[in-house]
């Protein structure tokens, strides 16, 4: 089972996203992402939620509890 900040990484790197534009859509800097897709700081619910929005995922697959892209 992969973490959640593997997730993130691999559905940014499958839409050829840089961490800066996913910085954006959150209303974020580049580096705070950059500290979530690390494990450094935890991602708050909020932008969960935004980026199950975005991937057009569900939060049980960015948190890895389900492996379906089903939203």
């Amino acid at each position: 089972m992969k973490t959640y900040h593997e997730m993130l990484r691999k559905l940014r790197e499958s839409r050829d996203l840089k961490q800066s534009d996913i910085a954006m859509i959150l209303g974020t800097t580049q580096q705070v992402y950059s500290r979530y897709e690390n494990g450094v700081n935890e991602m708050p619910i909020r932008h969960l939620v935004t980026l199950c929005g975005f991937y057009h995922v569900s939060a049980d697959y960015i948190l890895g509890i389900e492996e379906t892209v089903e939203a």
